[in-house]
């Protein structure tokens, strides 16, 4: 691990009008950069098919977005913001807080929060109403409240949330972001950003790569709001990771387990669930009753001994079978950043990142210094930026 990382040598010009403040009329059409060996080559992501060696799979991250932000209205007309981040009551598990029913509590963002110091506000949701209670303001704790009960959580925040589009957007909600910041094969609810690199696959892109013998996989990493925090210290080495949860299923390892041909991360999302299974696979070797927890320092530990990607995933496996489970719920505070070793995905699926990001330090580790090259021929060449902009395939610098 290195000691120093200055962050502003990870910092490159981005004009405000290359930013895509909106999404293409269609998903598919746009441009796809694609990086190998230190050359680049201009594509349209209808044809990364093309691009990916047939016996090839793509792990996908079907995390879904929620309308995480709330607004509620004081009587005196100041409006409360409520932007939620990670469950806490019935559960801290995603899924089952989507559930919940009645009541639940959450750790969220509250903006204007000088505003609010006690009391209930609430919203009129179809035949009931909302309820929100500040519980807890040095943490920002809210508990709701909500009639009729018989609604899931994931149901009312439905009907009166907003979609959380990214901070650097600048920009107020359309209807259809509801849609298109979001990825076509998205299932499980929880996230409150999207997986970006997946909002290019069209049911017409899978089928060609389907059509290809080119495999996909779904887990789940539901993206946090901490992946747009800036890195706002010199030295990049002693920024604080955000920490999001994974949902990992048997049938998953399996399939990294008998994988033949080349493993394609779609997104840095997915990315970080693989080396968080690889990094957890590493944990059980010395400890088996370690928990699925990835702390953003420990693949750096000089203590921790490497193993080859198969055995660790074969080590994750073991331990589920004997424990009779068929998923693995676990937390990941992984820091990619130059220095650290890829062990798992050949090949990124990716967006175009923000300057001086956690997501861009990624990218460095994943194919060095060219990730210059890359950017600088993106710019040249117009490409979009950020989370409605065009895509990258960048093969991992060997």
């Amino acid at each position: 691990m290195h000691d120093f990382i200055d962050i502003n040598e990870y910092k490159y010009e981005l004009p405000n009008e290359r930013i895509a403040l909106y999404p293409l009329p269609e998903r598919d059409q746009s441009k796809l950069l694609v990086y190998q060996s230190g050359s680049i080559e201009h594509s349209v992501f209808r044809e990364i098919h093309q691009h990916l060696p047939t016996g090839s799979t793509l792990f996908f991250n079907n995390t879904k977005v929620i309308p995480a932000r709330l607004t509620f209205k004081k009587e005196t007309g100041a409006e409360i913001e409520i932007f939620l981040l990670n469950s806490i009551l019935p559960s801290s598990i995603v899924s089952l807080a989507m559930e919940a029913k009645g009541t639940a509590q959450w750790h969220a963002t509250i903006g204007n929060a000088k505003r609010w110091n006690s009391g209930k506000l609430q919203l009129e949701i179809p035949e009931g109403i909302l309820e929100v209670e500040l519980t807890d303001k040095v943490n920002s704790i809210v508990t709701f409240n909500w009639s009729p009960a018989t609604l899931t959580f994931a149901e009312v925040i439905s009907l009166t949330g907003k979609t959380p589009l990214p901070p650097y957007l600048k920009r107020n909600v359309a209807p259809s972001d509801r849609e298109r910041y979001q990825t076509v094969y998205s299932e499980k609810e929880g996230a409150v950003a999207a997986p970006t690199a997946g909002l290019h696959f069209t049911e017409q892109v899978l089928e060609s790569l389907k059509a290809k013998n080119i495999a996909t996989n779904f887990f789940t990493l539901h993206v946090s709001a901490g992946t747009f925090q800036p890195v706002k210290v010199e030295n990049a080495v002693e920024h604080i990771m955000h920490s999001e949860q994974i949902v990992v299923t048997r049938n998953n390892l399996e399939n990294l387990i008998n994988l033949k041909g080349k493993l394609i991360a779609v997104g840095t999302t997915s990315l970080r669930t693989l080396e968080s299974l690889y990094w957890y696979g590493v944990k059980l070797q010395s400890d088996s009753t370690a928990d699925f927890t990835i702390d953003q320092k420990f693949p750096y530990q000089k203590s921790v001994k490497s193993i080859s990607r198969e055995e660790s995933f074969q080590i994750i496996l073991a331990k589920m079978k004997k424990e009779e489970i068929h998923q693995l719920i676990g937390q990941t505070s992984i820091y990619i950043m130059p220095g650290y070793a890829i062990k798992t995905a050949d090949a990124l699926i990716t967006n175009f990142h923000q300057p001086g990001s956690t997501l861009l330090l990624l990218i460095s580790a994943f194919v060095g210094s060219d990730w210059k090259k890359i950017y600088s021929t993106s710019l040249e060449n117009n490409y979009r930026f950020l989370s409605f902009g065009d895509s990258s395939l960048l093969w991992k610098k060997v």
